[in-house]
């Protein structure tokens, strides 16, 4: 699967579920749908675990720099 920023695999979940949702999608097409949103729900939560990681650094050195002032 391609590599997406996180606004384009929101709304590529969007679709997804937008599709699961159509009762004339086929069996087939939706478990491999859900598959792919499973993937893009991984990658979401990677993505926003790593900003809210670097928020955290970004918190603490502004602590720390405040402190020594």
């Amino acid at each position: 699967m391609k590599k997406m920023n996180y606004n384009e695999a929101l709304k590529r979940l969007e679709e997804i579920v937008a599709l699961l949702e159509d009762e004339d999608t086929p069996i087939e097409k939706s478990l491999d749908l859900f598959k792919e949103g499973i993937e893009l729900t991984n990658q979401c939560q990677k993505k926003l675990a790593e900003i809210e990681q670097e928020i955290n650094v970004l918190k603490s050195g502004k602590k720390g720099s405040e402190e020594d002032a």
